[in-house]
């Protein structure tokens, strides 16, 4: 805060006072910057009236899709948002979660809480296969993470191209459907956007191989619940490792809270210890950016809600 008080003057606000403290009063400009730390407030929406002096707006998620909005997207506001921060992070919760399933590590708590000494076998890692729904940082993370434990790792994003050092292959998430059979974990780190929600629906469930998982750590609209709930009763999937859900939070009487096949974390992939400071440090080097009038990091595409990096 000390850094950031060098370069401006500071208003701190609630979302309810989001309206005035952005407007200014008499004697006092309006905002030039928002530091958005709500990732999910729909305040500067209902505030965007008083926002006439805003140039830009910064936010403390690397998912966006939840706070755009036609006024906002038509506008000539800078919108940057913390891509990269937390992508390591999601990316050992990933790796996490496919060492959980692979060694049974949740089958091995029931039984320790049984009291039973039961001698089991477990998947070797090494030679299996993942398809990563989402090559941007987070997806560039999970196939590092994934490389070095001896996993195969494809990818899926916009289009198809060729591989590359992270993805032996890259195919379009349009053609998931034809894509997954051949997969033993499929990971969604994709950005929710008009074009992935639902991405995983019965028709992607019912192609995955019987013993695959899947394993969520982007965003709980990016698969139809009800459709991963019908194949996880069936056996048309293996399992689930979901930190995200929709809706969340899940309610409690939701089938997926008792399933013995389904891991579940409450959207925490990402939250480290230090992951307050570490969103500050970002912002407050693009502030720097901003008050020297230099192109400011992580510039999202306002019209594809994330960013587009060539």
């Amino acid at each position: 805060m000390d850094e950031i008080k060098e370069l401006a003057e500071v208003r701190l606000t609630t979302s309810e006072g989001l309206a005035e403290a952005v407007a200014g009063s008499e004697g006092s400009a309006g905002a030039d910057v928002l530091y958005q730390w709500h990732s999910f407030s729909p305040a500067l929406r209902q505030s965007w009236a008083a926002a006439s002096s805003l140039i830009w707006v910064h936010v403390s998620a690397a998912g966006v899709s939840q706070l755009l909005f036609e006024d906002l997207i038509n506008s000539d506001v800078m919108y940057t948002n913390s891509r990269g921060v937390l992508s390591r992070a999601i990316a050992e919760f990933a790796l996490g979660f496919v060492l959980d399933i692979a060694k049974d590590a949740q089958g091995s708590l029931r039984l320790q809480q049984a009291g039973r000494w039961q001698h089991r076998v477990t998947r070797k890692i090494q030679g299996q296969s993942a398809l990563v729904a989402g090559t941007g940082s987070i997806g560039l993370e999970i196939a590092s993470l994934f490389h070095a434990v001896g996993l195969r790792v494809s990818g899926a994003g916009r289009s198809s191209r060729p591989g590359d050092e992270h993805f032996e292959e890259i195919r379009s998430s349009k053609d998931l459907a034809l894509v997954v059979r051949d997969f033993d974990y499929v990971v969604l780190a994709a950005p929710l956007t008009e074009d992935t929600k639902g991405l995983v629906d019965a028709d992607v469930l019912s192609a995955m191989k019987l013993t695959a998982h899947l394993i969520n750590v982007g965003r709980g609209e990016l698969v139809h619940t009800d459709a991963l709930v019908d194949a996880l009763r069936s056996g048309a999937i293996a399992g689930a490792a979901l930190d995200v859900v929709h809706p969340e939070p899940l309610p409690a009487d939701h089938p997926l809270w008792s399933m013995d096949n389904v891991i579940l974390t409450p959207h925490m992939s990402g939250d480290t210890e230090e992951y307050l400071d570490d969103l500050g440090k970002l912002f407050v080097a693009n502030l720097k950016r901003f008050s020297r009038g230099e192109p400011l990091e992580n510039m999202v595409d306002k019209r594809l809600g994330f960013v587009a990096v060539s």
